[in-house]
């Protein structure tokens, strides 16, 4: 998350790099390798996209304060706050594959870009682990080690937690998706560098596209848990087929918007039509937030209530400490559950406080982290 800040100190120099390189070699033998050329109309850094991760963010803390929302308008909104996740991978998806495309040819491709990652994610991380079992009797309970044994610590450390029948403690539990970007980006990185034509990503990418929702309607959850990584692929996949595209077909900015706009009307209508209820739900999904955000990155700049409300303002904010908000929200709500209790003599009036006190504390926390733990920490990817 956040990974297309790593872009903004690349863009303008590799793009004059790939055209001298291309213009030096022979007709025809770059195209016989991956080349990759960023569109000549997208800058290096993309506003809108912070805001589609405040939307993401928001959707998910919502879906974890649901229960508080019954009986009110935003009950049967918050049922969905789960899809926020899939708006999140879609993300990774473009933003990582568009890194890697583009410094797949460069020195240092393994080192820069996991070194990279682990300053981006395992910081918050572990942070998150230390202090939940640090403090297993509030929460986790009852005490540090049978907290490990629940949850096996070597689960985490090898980002695997979803592939096992664990019951993940609730202050954890985000972790889960994690795993699975971690796993992606450890699986991707050398496919990208070693596989040297566009159609062998293509293929791989598709054939995660048809498997997913296949193995979910096979119903494979016998010997799969419904947090494996192989059911839950479409949003990367998309996003990353959305990077590939976007730097190797040579289309104009208003057809890669009509084909954004094609993509969400399609998807959010199989949506709420025939894909509801069934394993083919998250591949609706995928289809509409690729279609989201690719509508955003070929509007980027634009002048319009839409691209304003992304870029600027409360969305773009909680954008940018999407990441730690995503990952102690339900730490920092188990933190102050007191609060929780006082209002609950105050029926849904006091559902509502609970609510807006929960997003209070949980956004207050997110920003301190990012602003005196994250921001310092990712200072350091300059050595890389």
């Amino acid at each position: 998350m956040q990974a297309d800040r790593d872009l903004a100190a690349k863009g303008a120099e590799h793009s004059t790099e790939v055209a001298k390189t291309l213009s030096a070699e022979p007709e025809g033998r770059h195209l016989t390798h991956l080349s990759v050329r960023r569109p000549d109309w997208l800058p290096a850094y993309i506003p809108e996209l912070q805001g589609l991760r405040g939307i993401a963010v928001l959707a998910v803390v919502f879906y974890h304060c649901h229960p508080r929302l019954a009986g009110t308008w935003f009950y049967g909104a918050s049922l969905w706050g789960w899809a926020g996740v899939n708006l999140f991978f879609v993300l990774s998806g473009f933003l990582i594959t568009s890194i890697l495309l583009e410094s797949r040819t460069k020195p240092h491709y393994f080192r820069n870009f996991y070194g990279r990652r682990v300053l981006r994610i395992w910081p918050v991380y572990i942070l998150l682990l230390v202090v939940v079992y640090l403090e297993a009797p509030w929460f986790i309970g009852p005490s540090v080690g049978r907290a490990i044994l629940t949850a096996p610590w070597w689960a985490y450390l090898f980002f695997v937690q979803n592939l096992f029948h664990l019951s993940l403690p609730p202050a954890v539990g985000p972790t889960w998706s994690l795993a699975i970007e971690e796993q992606y980006y450890f699986l991707w990185a050398p496919l990208v560098r070693l596989l040297k034509r566009p159609w062998m990503l293509g293929t791989v990418l598709a054939a995660a596209l048809v498997a997913s929702p296949l193995l979910r309607y096979a119903n494979f959850y016998r010997w799969m848990t419904p947090t494996n990584t192989l059911i839950h692929l479409d949003g990367i996949a998309w996003g990353s087929l959305l990077a590939l595209g976007l730097h190797r077909l040579q289309l104009g900015r208003r057809t890669w918007v009509l084909l954004g706009l094609a993509g969400m009307a399609i998807g959010f209508s199989a949506t709420a039509t025939v894909a509801a209820g069934t394993a083919f739900l998250d591949s609706a999904l995928g289809i509409a937030f690729a279609g989201a955000v690719l509508a955003a990155i070929a509007s980027t700049g634009a002048h319009n209530p839409v691209n304003s409300a992304l870029s600027k303002g409360p969305l773009a904010y909680y954008g940018r400490i999407s990441y730690g908000m995503y990952m102690i929200h339900i730490s920092v709500f188990i933190f102050f559950g007191w609060f929780d209790l006082k209002m609950d003599p105050y029926g849904t009036a006091g559902n509502l406080a609970v609510v807006a006190f929960r997003l209070m504390m949980a956004t207050l926390a997110a920003s301190v982290m990012w602003y005196g733990f994250e921001s310092q920490i990712l200072k350091l990817k300059k050595y890389l």
